[in-house]
């Protein structure tokens, strides 16, 4: 109600004074809306960009008259892994993607990669905090945002891996496409990490090029890898480090009313999309399953084994990679 009030009085008081005659201020009253540039890493139909445009929507909507985001597009715009420095020179104002990207850069980037929690909680411990500075000094941009938090990754093959006598998952030979934050963890288990791009997936796993894939239940159905995909290892790993991060020259460049909107809708929106894509994972994981996918469960030790190796990975990595953030990182964003 506030802000619609707002937006009656500008039109009318702009009307005044153009009846007036007062031009320039007319001018100043028109200019006096935010508008930021936005782009994401990924497509815009897969569901990751479908939430970052909820996320916009919901700016847009609560910021009419005062700050408002137009979506750019995806990596048809620019590379994903070109964004962030676009955003760093000021080249974009805003952009969606995953923080591991950078982990050559930012090693800080494993800690929402290893986590156990939220992002509403982490903010609330301090973690979020600890990140900001993070990405401002490694990677010279503004957080906004860690959105879409708690979306596990899992370990799909195109037949069925073989059981260990401890009752865990034995990958011994297999070629599965990879990336850098789970080749370690891939390793560990005997498989032959494969690093290939997305976009080649589909047609690595129909010519049989390797033999599964890590990713998140999220968008397997997007990206049509479940035609080959027909086995899932369960429990889930990791949490997805997804980012929404904006040019400090633009941020600074923003109204007060502006960085206070975005800020108060960032805090928001990391509950409402964590709690929006857990009914969506229970949706596809029906789905799914009811297309012939197979879980392969892990129980009891084995699958305690298996989370614990693959999180130990992801802090291991962090650790030796030096940062004076990691034990703070690892208590908030790692519940033992």
């Amino acid at each position: 109600m506030k802000i619609e009030l707002s937006n009656i009085t500008r039109r009318v008081f702009a009307g005044a004074l153009a009846a007036a005659g007062i031009s320039g201020l007319a001018t100043v009253s028109a200019m006096a809306e935010d508008t930021i540039r936005a782009v994401s890493g990924f497509p815009k139909p897969l569901a990751f960009t479908q939430s970052y445009l909820g996320f916009i929507e919901e700016v847009n909507k609560r910021g009419k008259g005062v700050v408002q985001i137009n979506f750019a597009g995806g990596p048809e715009i620019m590379p994903m892994k070109q964004q962030m420095d676009a955003v760093r020179r000021g080249v974009l104002d805003m952009h969606y993607g995953p923080a591991s990207v950078h982990l050559g850069t930012m090693s800080e980037a494993d800690a929402w990669v290893g986590s156990n929690v939220t992002a509403a909680e982490g903010r609330e411990n301090g973690g979020f905090k600890l990140m900001e500075e993070a990405f401002s000094e490694k990677l010279g941009v503004k957080l906004l945002a860690h959105i879409d938090s708690g979306i596990k990754f899992h370990v799909y093959t195109t037949s069925e891996p073989q059981r260990t006598e401890e009752g865990g998952v034995d990958l011994s030979g297999m070629r599965l496409r990879s990336q850098p934050i789970y080749q370690s963890f891939f390793e560990s288990m005997g498989a032959v990490p494969v690093s290939i791009g997305v976009p080649d997936v589909y047609t690595g796993l129909e010519r049989n090029t390797f033999d599964g894939a890590g990713w998140p239940i999220v968008a397997i159905q997007d990206l049509s890898w479940d035609k080959f995909l027909k086995y899932r290892v369960d429990p889930g790993f990791f949490s997805t480090d997804l980012a929404v991060v904006i040019s400090p020259k633009k941020w600074d460049a923003l109204s007060e009313e502006s960085r206070k909107l975005l800020t108060e809708v960032a805090i928001e929106y990391e509950k409402t999309s964590y709690d929006n894509f857990q009914q969506l994972i229970s949706k596809i994981d029906g789905e799914v399953q009811a297309d012939g996918m197979t879980i392969v469960k892990l129980e009891g030790d084995a699958a305690d084994k298996y989370l614990s190796n693959a999180h130990e990975s992801a802090w291991s990595r962090m650790e030796k990679a030096g940062t004076p953030r990691y034990e703070a990182l690892r208590a908030a964003y790692y519940k033992e």
